[in-house]
């Protein structure tokens, strides 16, 4: 089996461009991602205070190890304008050995 370092990928929704950005450079600069993906163009459709509610949103995946996961999400909180953001975390469980390692050395500081 591959060897891991225990990375996970890191889903959060953002209203706005601007948001996704400042997330995303803080958790690269801080070194608790190594990378982070901008996805434009999510529809999201959820359930919030009793209503059906549709926007378009800002996806990120935020590639991190799982001990940087806690800082990670409060840095995420305190950026965020949600009053509960989506936040989750899913484990990798196989990919490019050269591409995991250079995940946990570039996050690796933070352990």
């Amino acid at each position: 089996m591959p060897v891991t370092h225990d990375i996970i990928m890191v889903f959060c929704t953002t209203p706005s461009r601007a948001v996704a950005e400042q997330i995303a450079q803080t958790l690269v600069a801080k070194k608790l991602a190594a990378c982070v993906n901008i996805v434009a163009g999510v529809e999201s459709v959820y359930a919030w205070e009793g209503k059906i509610e549709q926007q378009q949103e800002f996806l990120l995946l935020a590639k991190t190890t799982a001990a940087n996961y806690e800082r990670l999400e409060a840095t995420i909180l305190s950026l965020h304008p949600y009053d509960t953001p989506e936040i989750i975390a899913s484990p990798i469980q196989h990919g490019l050995t050269d591409y995991l390692t250079w995940v946990a050395a570039t996050t690796g500081n933070n352990n």
